[in-house]
């Protein structure tokens, strides 16, 4: 829908001087004021030049592509059933906007209006977002899984994944428990307790049949966790206490399993619980499974976004994913931005994660509907799309920067690669106003130029007490050129070509 030098002006940019590459003609922005919304601009005929370098400006950002750091799987949230939900009824109620939502989350169309969302977690039987508590055997002690049925879970959780899949072709699912069956615990209930490790086997075989039944549905799961937040328990709603001793063991038997049965590609995830714990359980598992597990994922509840780097610089070959993280209705919406920016988009990736996660992808304006009787989301939980029963919708604060980062990662090209982060610093004396991070895109072809991606947020919204959003005047260097431009207060997403 734009006339775009990544579409229609690159291809001329090869056939002239050298010196025509380095120049930002792409930019995103939103800004505190939402004057803009994930509004796109493209500068030509007057773009951004990297030119000789001056005197470096109060802001100076330094993008540095020889230091490459981790591919990024993508960003999206959880469909809860609650959030498929939501989403079929609006399908039947209004196909064209049920349609509108999906392509505006996920169509990964280089440079179409859309987040492009890319990552999908979903929970295997029922969270604290389902109409009922259901496992996939519900068979009281039933170690052969011989009552297994995958079709437990509602019908349009499955539909509503084909549909986006439809959509995006590079869509991952994560698989993930909230609880195993009841009868593997010792509450005897999915409802909070313990997991009893005489099941270690059977949960294992468990798992196995829940990535086959999705198989079956044709969804092919990228990751799968052993079990959501394994350090909480609670009576109201699915959760469970895992050890780190029993989820190694489970991690070591699920994924003989899975190589034996022609899912040796299926990542393992652990922990997926809060940064707070991050040289504890996560460490401990993979001290006694490290060759079961591909990596650990966060949330953000507890803890601080820098006590990743405690798991990283023990394990820097395992992969760190960012799953979960929710605002709630009533929160001020620039506040929200820049806590989500500062800690998820920018701060998890700088601390090396593949992934930024946020909790319901679609709810209603309540934070409806929720598991009955269940003490999750006292205050609402808001999820990235409000969709209301009249067939209205609209996108909260958590789409803008979900959108802001995804299109500095996305492929440019059709089944290329996604971006890897490379190095990116702030210096000058209003360094502490900015945020920023970096993105190299590889290409299909050698000879077509990398996409460079440079996600800023600034934050100087205050002067000395006083409310006085300011925006900033930066340098940014790179191979030795240098651009500048003029960042407003909020988040801005630029791109570039270079050989």
């Amino acid at each position: 829908m734009f006339c775009r030098l990544s579409s229609l002006s690159l291809g001329l940019v090869f056939l002239v001087a050298p010196a025509l590459s380095q120049q930002i003609f792409d930019v995103w922005a939103t800004t505190w004021d939402r004057s803009q919304l994930f509004k796109y601009t493209n500068l030509s005929p007057n773009p951004v030049n990297f030119v000789s370098p001056g005197a470096a400006g109060k802001a100076d950002i330094v993008v540095d592509d020889s230091s490459v750091f981790q591919t990024i799987a993508g960003f999206g949230a959880t469909l809860t059933d609650s959030s498929a939900l939501v989403l079929n009824n609006l399908k039947n109620k209004n196909p064209a906007n049920y349609w509108s939502v999906l392509g505006t989350l996920f169509d990964p169309t280089d440079g179409v209006y859309s987040a492009g969302l890319s990552y999908l977690r979903v929970s295997l039987g029922a969270s604290d977002f389902s109409a009922n508590v259901y496992s996939f055997d519900d068979v009281a002690w039933d170690s052969g899984l011989y009552d297994f049925n995958i079709n437990n879970a509602p019908s349009y959780l499955f539909s509503v994944i084909n549909d986006i899949r439809s959509i995006n072709r590079y869509l991952k699912v994560h698989l993930l428990p909230w609880s195993p069956p009841g009868w593997m615990k010792d509450s005897g209930t999915m409802n909070g307790g313990s997991f009893n490790s005489a099941y270690i086997s059977v949960y294992a075989n468990y798992l196995l049949k829940s990535i086959q039944g999705f198989q079956s549905h044709g969804i092919n799961a990228y990751a799968i966790s052993i079990q959501n937040e394994p350090e909480n328990s609670d009576g109201t709603y699915p959760t469970c206490l895992v050890t780190a001793d029993q989820e190694a063991e489970i991690g070591r038997t699920l994924r003989i399993l899975l190589d034996a049965y022609g899912f040796p590609n299926v990542r393992i995830i652990g922990y997926e619980h809060n940064w707070i714990d991050a040289g504890g359980f996560p460490i401990q598992v993979m001290q006694e499974a490290q060759s079961a597990f591909a990596g650990v994922a966060f949330h953000c509840y507890s803890g601080s976004v820098g006590q990743q780097d405690t798991f990283h610089n023990a394990f820097p070959d395992k992969e760190i994913y960012f799953t979960e993280c929710t605002g709630t209705y009533g929160s001020d919406w620039w506040s929200d931005i820049k806590w989500n920016m500062d800690n998820i988009f920018t701060g998890s990736l700088n601390h090396g994660s593949s992934s930024g996660l946020l909790w319901n992808l679609a709810l209603d304006g309540n934070g409806n509907p929720k598991l009955p009787g269940t003490s999750s989301c006292p205050k609402p939980c808001r999820p990235v799309v409000t969709v209301n029963s009249d067939g209205s919708y609209s996108f909260n604060q958590e789409f803008y920067v979900l959108g802001q980062a995804s299109k500095a990662i996305l492929p440019r090209d059709v089944n290329g690669p996604f971006g890897q982060r490379i190095g990116a610093s702030v210096g000058g004396s209003l360094s502490g106003l900015l945020r920023v991070i970096a993105f190299e895109t590889g290409r299909v072809k050698a000879s077509d130029w990398k996409r460079y991606s440079l996600v800023v947020l600034n934050w100087d919204d205050n002067q000395n007490g006083n409310w006085d959003p300011t925006p900033i005047k930066a340098t940014i260097e790179f191979r030795g050129k240098q651009a500048t431009y003029t960042f407003p207060v909020g988040v801005t997403t630029l791109w570039w070509y270079a050989p």
